[in-house]
């Protein structure tokens, strides 16, 4: 049995590991409010631009780009989304897992995969499989910059255009609430957009960091509701277009503009669901060192309590020796 003095002194330690999960858990939930804002002052830009250029392909027949074009896949690109620090749980192990498949999955095929590595988790892990690495990105997983973003995304379809690159994928987390972030593998390029159901991936919750059951339970609730009464069932595609000056001048604009806000989008619902993914695990961790705590206090009080007694009936018992 443990003494008092090394109870004493693991309770010790245990409160300042507390500390440290407690400040980081208030830490990771500071960032994530900004990750939130952030993509909420994006939205509008984003529902705009998606709109216009779905209803517009939509509304031609059978428009021509060379974004939209699909071949024989023999070189394919994948850029994935990790973060910079640990302690966030299983964030970048899910989507290190998620590369390694599909990377696995593309060289049983015979096709070579090259990798955009924004964060340094994924990075390391490219290094460690072997795998070409296009850029060092790491500054993004924690300073989101859209010039950045801008660039991964015309360096991709740059490549994508001369046959560099037969197709490229995302992997990243979407982040759907504070106690739900999505692990999402989508096509980057090629794109068929008519396709897309529009508004698909604006499911986001922004409204509130809580993470209980209770909540998000409350939230699945309403957004089941609202789906029945019919709120946000998408923009309807009825507009008119006048195109000035051509289809193809106007394609040449727009797309590079959704690849670009593809790659954007994801940054930062990869960078909400990280920090979402730290403060839950440092709230588990804080409760846990709350539960040691607990239980390291019952142990020291039930050893002092023997340590009087025994010093009582020591006592006693030279009392009833002397008389």
């Amino acid at each position: 049995m443990p003494s008092l003095k090394e109870i004493k002194t693991r309770i010790a330690s245990v409160k300042s590991t507390r500390k440290i999960t407690s400040a980081m858990k208030m830490v990771a939930s500071s960032k994530l409010h900004h990750a939130q804002v952030a993509i909420q002052n994006m939205l509008p830009y984003e529902n705009l631009l998606e709109h216009i250029l779905k209803s517009f392909l939509v509304s031609m027949p059978e428009p021509e780009s060379a974004f939209q074009a699909s071949r024989e896949v023999k070189k394919a690109a994948l850029i994935v989304f990790s973060s910079n620090n640990s302690l966030c749980g299983g964030f970048n192990a899910s989507v290190i897992k998620m590369m390694t498949q599909a990377v696995q999955e593309y060289q049983s095929k015979g096709i070579e995969v090259s990798v955009y590595p924004v964060g340094l988790k994924v990075a390391e892990a490219v290094k460690k499989l072997g795998l070409q690495s296009i850029g060092d990105y790491r500054e993004l997983a924690d300073k989101p910059n859209a010039r950045q973003c801008e660039e991964i995304a015309s360096d991709a379809a740059r490549k994508f255009l001369k046959g560099e690159f037969d197709k490229v994928e995302i992997i990243y987390h979407h982040f759907k609430s504070a106690g739900s972030q999505i692990l999402t593998r989508k096509v980057f390029l090629p794109i068929d957009l008519s396709t897309e159901a529009l508004g698909a991936d604006n499911d986001r919750d922004l409204s509130s960091n809580q993470t209980s059951a209770k909540v998000q339970e409350y939230l699945k609730k309403k957004g089941e509701a609202d789906a029945r009464q019919g709120k946000d069932i998408g923009i309807q595609l009825n507009d008119d277009f006048i195109i000035e000056p051509d289809m193809k001048t106007v394609l040449q604009a727009l797309i590079p503009k959704q690849l670009h806000l593809m790659v954007y989008t994801a940054l930062l619902d990869s960078l909400a669901s990280e920090n979402a993914a730290r403060m839950v695990a440092m709230q588990t961790a804080t409760d846990n060192a709350d539960d040691i705590l607990h239980t390291l206090n019952l142990q020291y009080n039930k050893s002092r309590q023997q340590a009087i007694t025994n010093e009582l009936l020591d006592m006693e018992g030279g009392s009833v020796q002397n008389n």
